[in-house]
């Protein structure tokens, strides 16, 4: 009992009384003695009030942002159906978009080379560890495409089929050096043999060797396929002349291209199926240049003995259409 006295408890249940007590007095003295109990009822209830209004106030804003939340949540999803949609959309616009230029360079193809049949392809794959640009076309057997059916866009040569499926095909680029062709300077109409180069081909470049040491091939000049060999038509374009160098042999010349055709970046192509009747584009003659042909060896480079014979039987025609007479001829006469 002592200890209760002397605690906090008995203090503070004092100062309640005390308050009370003066409460009481003041209600007294002013003649309010019998609103007190109701005045001392309102006062204790208000902070029960206060917090009654606060619990309701909570609970209110806690309901508004549970509606909010749901509206977010709604519309959220709103948006992302209309993305979806937004995306189906572009897709097929990029492929409406695809095919729009798909048919243009159909519409050009058919202009520069309407003497020959070609299917339309779209590229489907490519090797990313493949140096040079290999890649397969969504075309096949079905489609009537074969093995050495050669592959061009609207701005020239790409590459040659190398291998067909049912309904896929793959594609060698002319960056490829097992990739070779016959071609001519349109310019100067010095004839050479054009293939792949390890050092060239990433840059989209290719080598065309064989031109003679007194050529006058220049920057700039167009170089187009001659026929020979059978396997690419002549007349296509496959670059122009990035530079003219000496061989390390110091007898001819050879000169870098660029391809005409963006090869590493290409996304649709045509396939010639049926070459017609094309033929070989005429170059003249020259003492020094050989019979080239596509997909093969030179047969004869300057300096080869296979040169010399030529110039020898050149050279022994040349006197017998100058009115001499061969040995065999005068021993027969006598």
């Amino acid at each position: 009992m002592k200890n209760f006295f002397s605690s906090g408890k008995c203090k503070v249940l004092i100062y309640l009384l005390v308050l009370l007590a003066g409460f009481m007095a003041y209600a007294f003295a002013n003649g309010r003695w019998s609103a007190a109990p109701q005045q001392l009822l309102t006062s204790a209830l208000v902070p029960f009030q206060k917090l009654g209004r606060m619990v309701s106030t909570g609970l209110d804003d806690l309901k508004d942002r549970t509606v909010a939340i749901d509206d977010v949540l709604a519309e959220n999803e709103a948006l992302k159906q209309e993305l979806f949609k937004l995306r189906n959309e572009m897709i097929d616009y990029d492929d409406m978009k695809a095919e729009n230029q798909l048919y243009r360079d159909y519409y050009k193809i058919q202009e520069t080379y309407n003497e020959y049949e070609v299917v339309s392809a779209f590229v489907i794959g490519r090797d990313p560890l493949e140096r040079y640009y290999s890649f397969t076309i969504d075309r096949g057997q079905t489609d009537g495409i074969s093995v050495d059916d050669v592959v061009v866009s609207p701005e020239g040569i790409v590459g040659v089929v190398s291998q067909v499926g049912f309904n896929y095909a793959e594609v060698l680029t002319i960056l490829d050096p097992s990739v070779s062709m016959g071609c001519m300077i349109s310019r100067t109409r010095d004839i050479g043999l054009s293939e792949g180069e390890n050092t060239l081909c990433a840059g989209g470049q290719l080598k065309m060797s064989y031109l003679p040491k007194e050529t006058l091939t220049a920057a700039g000049d167009l170089v187009v396929t001659t026929g020979l060999g059978g396997v690419f038509p002549s007349g296509l374009i496959v670059g122009t002349v990035a530079d003219v160098l000496p061989e390390t042999s110091g007898k001819s010349m050879y000169a870098v291209l660029d391809s005409a055709a963006d090869i590493s970046s290409i996304t649709s192509v045509f396939v010639i199926t049926d070459q017609g009747e094309a033929a070989a584009v005429d170059a003249p003659s020259a003492d020094n240049t050989a019979d080239i042909s596509d997909s093969t060896q030179l047969p004869g480079a300057p300096g080869t003995e296979q040169n010399e014979t030529q110039s020898q039987d050149a050279g022994t025609t040349d006197g017998l259409q100058n009115g001499e007479t061969a040995p065999e001829e005068e021993n027969k006469a006598e």
